[in-house]
């Protein structure tokens, strides 16, 4: 095999261990916690890891258990886990003034799935600036409330709220029931919603858009047209599943008087267009998960398992891969030879690519749930759920994370783990060149499929 492939995967993924368990470490020590006797470690690996991997699921109370210092870590560690590990470590490099190295470059490549090495430096510049001007924004929007509401303690909760809502991480400082009492306030709503979107949609997505509203100023109204295909994709399937969700869980919740049944209509839209947000790997929520219909909590399921888009914050398989995915279904029933999406046809790579991370995140899936099965006693779609929000990286919960023994918190710690840096491991295998190009083939031969 390839020795650059494997240097640069493992030291991905060896930079993300390696600050779980150096958060974890921080996390552990007394002045971390408000009580000042500290935390059982398995707790603080959890809780290092969920930051990380911007996750959400939590163990203990963040509101009540950790000290503004145990905060700041855990915010430190949801901000390095959002962008990359590499992308932060290749920051402080460029604000030193250091040159990128080749090195550099191939794990920056390899990090946000990248085909070109040129340009990488910028790439990160505009990614770290736009990532903070962003966060800058949510801050001073979630501000407007928390700082009437809290007092000078409501700058802290902003800052907070608004990188852990842009990381897609999900964890709050306010209550057990994160965002519940806002669940009907317009502005939170449109806060969170907006950062969860806009870390969700991926960094390339926004450098293409404002790449066509720059050179077709004239032509906004026709912007679409003149994005690249993948911005299609993302942007597509990223509408089709929010609204879809939203007119989904509006019609299964409407008179479910556990969720959103006693609610205005107004207050019905919100809370079912954020749900409809949160799944694809927020982790914050205003219904009570718990509460949700069966029918509610299996299309949690399968969003949460799609979640957001490519090289951003988000985790899930990827819209793009269904995009593709369901692309190549459709050719297979007309009986094309090719598959194509939007008047391009996508390559072989692509579709061989998607269908292999479908298959190994679904296997990954199943493994967890019946592990976690095995050492809990919890009703089967709540163990579903947990393990469907780990390895989506949502951190949404039927109420089970805080009741899990030390055998689960493991198994969900690993879930965690795999479902933030094992997309990043599986692109990387699918898309490498074959490794010697004049090997005998196989002979070819027709099975029967279906």
């Amino acid at each position: 095999m390839n020795k650059r492939f494997f240097n640069t995967t493992r030291i991905i993924l060896l930079s993300f261990l390696a600050v779980i368990l150096l958060g974890s470490l921080l996390l552990s020590l007394p002045v971390s916690t408000q009580s000042g006797e500290g935390v059982p470690y398995v707790d603080a690996l959890f809780t290092a890891t969920t930051a990380t991997c911007v996750t959400g699921l939590v163990t203990v109370p963040t509101f009540s258990t950790w000290s503004i210092f145990g905060q700041v870590v855990i915010l430190v560690l949801i901000q390095v886990g959002g962008l990359g590990v590499i992308t932060v470590m290749t920051g402080f490099m460029l604000a030193l003034k250091k040159r990128m190295g080749l090195s550099d470059r191939l794990l920056i490549q390899d990090a946000f799935n990248l085909n070109t090495l040129s340009g990488l430096a910028a790439f990160v510049k505009k990614v770290i600036l736009g990532t903070l001007l962003v966060e800058c924004a949510g801050a001073l929007l979630y501000m407007c409330v928390f700082i009437p509401e809290y007092g000078a303690a409501g700058i802290w909760y902003g800052v907070f709220h608004s990188v852990s809502a842009f990381c897609n991480a999900g964890i709050d400082l306010l209550s057990e029931n994160s965002l519940s009492a806002y669940a009907c306030n317009p502005l939170v709503n449109f806060t969170t919603s907006a950062l969860v979107i806009l870390g969700g949609l991926g960094f390339v997505v926004w450098w293409d858009l404002l790449r066509v509203l720059k050179e077709f100023p004239k032509k906004k109204f026709r912007t679409f047209r003149f994005l690249t295909l993948h911005s299609k994709i993302a942007l597509t399937l990223t509408a089709v599943l929010l609204f879809g969700g939203t007119a989904a869980f509006l019609l299964l919740e409407y008179n479910n008087p556990g969720t959103m049944g006693n609610l205005s209509l107004f207050g019905k839209l919100q809370t079912a267009f954020f749900q409809s947000m949160t799944t694809r790997t927020a982790g914050f929520f205003t219904l009570p998960q718990q509460e949700l219909t069966d029918a509610s909590a299996v299309l949690s399921v399968v969003l949460m398992f799609i979640g957001g888009s490519p090289v951003g914050t988000a985790g899930g398989v990827k819209t793009v891969t269904l995009a593709v995915l369901l692309a190549a279904t459709v050719s297979t029933v007309k009986n094309k030879d090719h598959t194509a999406l939007f008047g391009r046809r996508i390559s072989t790579d692509s579709l061989r690519k998607a269908v292999g991370v479908v298959c190994i995140s679904f296997a990954v899936l199943l493994t967890a749930t019946v592990a976690l099965s095995a050492v809990t006693e919890a009703a089967f779609l709540d163990v579903l759920y947990e393990t469907a929000s780990a390895i989506g990286t949502v951190g949404l919960t039927r109420n089970l994370t805080p009741f899990l023994n030390t055998a689960g918190k493991m198994i969900i710690i690993c879930s965690m783990y795999l479902g933030r840096v094992g997309h990043i491991s599986l692109a990387l295998a699918f898309n490498r060149k074959k490794y010697n190009e004049n090997i005998v083939k196989e002979p070819t031969e027709d099975i029967s499929v279906g």
